[in-house]
C-alpha cells in the first residue's frame, strides 16, 4: 500500500522497503572477524570432543581401542591430565620426602663445578605456609613428577619406557627451571636427591619403637637444556 502525504506542495509518495531486497554486507574486516570465530568455535568444540574421548579411553577398562592407540592417548593425558580416584579413597601421605638438587657445569678448560645441595622442597613448603592461596604449582607439582618417576621407574632409574622416559624429562625440567631462578651461574647438569622420612603412627600404635632411618636416592646426572649465561 502506498502512502500519500499532503503538503502545500505536490503530493508525496512514499514507497514501502522491498522485503526482497538483499541486505547491505558487511564490511570485509567484518566478515574475516565473524569467520575467524567461527572457527575458534569449531575448534574448540573439536577439541573437547578428542580431549573428553581420549581420557575416557584412559579411565576406562582395557579394550581393543585403548591398547590400539595407547601411545597416543598416554601422550595426551600424561603428565597434565592424569586420573585418579583418591578424591574418593584417600591414601594419606606415610611418608616425608625432602628432594635436593645440585647443578654442575663444564668450564672451558674442562673442569666441572658443582653447586651445593639446595633443597626444593623447603621452598615449596615455605611458599604454601605463609601464603593463604597456595598455588597448585606450589602444592603439588615437584611431589607429583616425584609420584609418577617413581611409578614409571621403580627402584631403578634407568628409563625403560616411553613414560618412563617422559616422566625424568619432566621432573628433570622442574628442577632445572627452579635451579635457575636461584643459581647465578650457567649450568649444564642437574642431580637430585631424595630423603625420605616415614612418619611415625599417632598415640599408643607407635609404641617406644625407635623411628625407621631415613632412605636417601642419590638419582643419577641428567643432561638438561643449558641454564644461564
Amino acid at each position: 500500500m502506498k502512502e500519500v502525504q499532503h503538503s502545500e506542495s505536490d503530493p508525496v509518495v512514499q514507497e514501502p522497503p522491498d522485503a526482497t531486497a538483499a541486505p547491505p554486507k558487511l564490511p570485509r574486516g567484518a566478515r574475516a572477524l565473524n569467520t575467524g570465530l567461527c572457527a575458534t568455535v569449531v575448534l574448540c568444540l573439536v577439541v573437547s570432543l578428542v580431549h573428553v574421548l581420549l581420557v575416557f579411553l584412559h579411565v576406562a577398562p582395557a579394550n581393543t581401542v585403548s591398547k590400539r592407540y595407547s601411545p597416543l592417548i598416554s601422550s595426551w593425558v600424561y603428565p597434565f591430565f592424569e586420573q585418579n580416584w583418591r578424591l574418593f579413597a584417600p591414601d594419606p601421605e606415610s611418608v616425608n620426602r625432602q628432594i635436593l638438587a645440585r647443578t654442575a657445569h663444564t668450564g672451558p678448560d674442562g673442569s666441572v663445578q658443582v653447586s651445593p645441595w639446595f633443597d626444593l622442597t623447603a621452598v615449596d613448603r615455605s611458599a604454601v605456609v605463609h601464603d593463604p592461596f597456595p598455588s597448585h604449582t606450589a602444592q603439588n607439582m615437584l611431589r607429583r613428577a616425584w609420584a609418577g618417576y617413581v611409578d614409571s621407574h621403580g627402584g631403578d632409574d634407568n628409563a625403560h619406557t616411553e613414560r618412563a622416559l617422559m616422566m625424568q624429562k619432566y621432573l628433570g625440567n622442574i628442577a632445572a627451571d627452579r635451579a635457575a631462578a636461584r643459581e647465578n651461574g650457567p649450568f649444564d647438569f642437574i642431580q637430585l636427591r631424595v630423603v625420605a622420612l616415614s612418619i611415625p603412627a599417632p598415640g599408643p600404635a607407635a609404641g617406644n619403637r625407635p623411628p625407621p632411618p631415613a632412605e636417601n636416592r642419590l638419582l643419577p646426572w641428567w643432561k638438561v637444556t643449558r641454564h644461564g649465561k
